[in-house]
């Protein structure tokens, strides 16, 4: 088998596990342990982070800066990977924080609750999709194969930046509601 059906394999194999696990994980709570309280505004800052980190290595291989751009996306994959680590564990540590309700009384206003439920679901969707395609893209760099990297990576950046910046507006959403 050669590495081009190999990677495929693997992408493929990665991108349906992750998610399975991640559903899983989501509703599994680990006994006796204190909530993880100050994962969310840090799992928000990574999200922020990765996502200069992207406008950032898009204008450095615009500007043939090559070394740069890669370096800014392994960093962008390790960042990535760390939050689903914190998110994991805040959400195997916490109770779900309801979106509107305080001391069991809703408060939010209903156009906020559609807005923030709309921006969720995309958010939860294109991070799916966002998985396969950010494998794709990075070993197509490994294969050397850039004319293909660089068709996947201008339908993977603008969805990768979509998932960060509304990872941020989701926490900034939910904050107030933390108890």
């Amino acid at each position: 088998m050669n590495n081009n059906k190999l990677y495929n394999r693997l992408i493929l194999v990665t991108s349906i596990v992750i998610p399975l696990v991640v559903a899983v994980l989501f509703r599994v709570r680990i006994p006796n342990v204190e909530p993880l309280d100050q994962l969310p505004p840090i799992y928000a800052s990574i999200n922020a982070l990765t996502a200069l980190f992207l406008v950032i290595a898009l204008i450095a291989i615009k500007r043939g800066k090559r070394e740069l751009h890669e370096w800014l996306m392994k960093v962008n994959i390790l960042l990535s990977l760390a939050f689903l680590v914190m998110y994991i564990a805040y959400h195997m540590t916490s109770d779900p924080t309801p979106f509107g309700i305080v001391d069991g009384v809703f408060v939010a206003d209903p156009t906020t609750k559609t807005v923030y439920f709309i921006i969720l679901i995309s958010h939860i969707i294109l991070s799916i999709v966002l998985i396969p395609l950010v494998l794709l893209a990075y070993s197509k760099t490994v294969l050397i194969d850039f004319v293909a990297h660089k068709k996947i990576a201008r339908i993977a950046f603008p969805i990768w930046l979509y998932v960060t910046i509304t990872g941020v507006i989701v926490y900034l959403m939910i904050s107030p509601y933390y108890t």
